[in-house]
């Protein structure tokens, strides 16, 4: 049921909802992201180049084919991008990853992307119950809503815990997450175009791994898409 709007400043008034990037109260029409943020977050228009001059194509270049290589945002420490991916990621904050999804999804859609079905990154069970969720899922929702296809929560499994790959180099992330993936379910996606997400890409090391083995169960072609993507490591 909707309110009254003035039923709904009474309760801004009281519970104000705030910017998700720089915490500041959001003003009436603006919603999870306040106009300024939303101004001045680092977009990559990755999307906009081709495969041949693309930054991000080039880190899986005679590794693993991958159709397209793109990432919404750049990610700057102490800045925009890394405060939202700390809520998403540890405050509990999935509408972050949701809505960036359906804005990402909304600009590719724009574009003539076309994709069959998403898959998100997973989690490690242990670090799944520890967490409560999987931060690249609302991410893959979001996306999966504004480009009108299916997204499959499960359709990576993710069979051995690794450690974190923040502090390791090219070469240590790669061994750390080699041969860690394995198809859920292979009927789902064979012969499908699947598009990878996840929150960061760094050297690439993890998506590599995802879409080898998408690729190995049978999916013709592999994309791949993070809310944010780092200087290469």
């Amino acid at each position: 049921m909707a309110f009254p709007s003035f039923l709904s400043d009474f309760v801004g008034l009281i519970f104000p909802q705030v910017c998700l990037a720089c915490e500041e109260s959001l003003r009436r029409g603006e919603e999870h992201l306040c106009t300024s943020c939303r101004t001045q977050l680092p977009y990559t228009d990755y999307h906009l180049l081709s495969t041949e001059v693309n930054p991000l194509s080039r880190r899986f270049w005679g590794r693993v084919p991958v159709r397209h290589t793109l990432s919404y945002l750049r990610f700057l420490r102490r800045g925009r991008v890394q405060h939202l991916l700390h809520q998403l990621k540890y405050r509990g904050q999935r509408d972050v990853g949701q809505v960036l999804g359906r804005w990402y999804g909304h600009e590719l859609a724009q574009h003539n992307f076309q994709f069959d079905l998403i898959v998100p990154v997973p989690l490690h069970p242990t670090k799944l119950a520890k967490r409560g969720y999987n931060q690249s899922d609302p991410f893959a929702e979001g996306m999966a809503e504004s480009l009108h296809i299916p997204w499959y929560a499960a359709g990576l499994r993710r069979i051995e815990h690794t450690d974190s790959q923040t502090r390791k180099n090219r070469l240590e992330r790669w061994q750390n997450v080699a041969g860690v993936f394995e198809v859920v379910d292979p009927t789902l996606i064979q012969g499908k175009h699947v598009l990878v997400v996840d929150d960061v890409l760094t050297t690439g090391a993890t998506f590599e791994a995802c879409a080898a083995a998408l690729l190995a169960a049978g999916a013709t072609e592999v994309s791949i898409a993070a809310i944010a993507c780092a200087d290469r490591q």
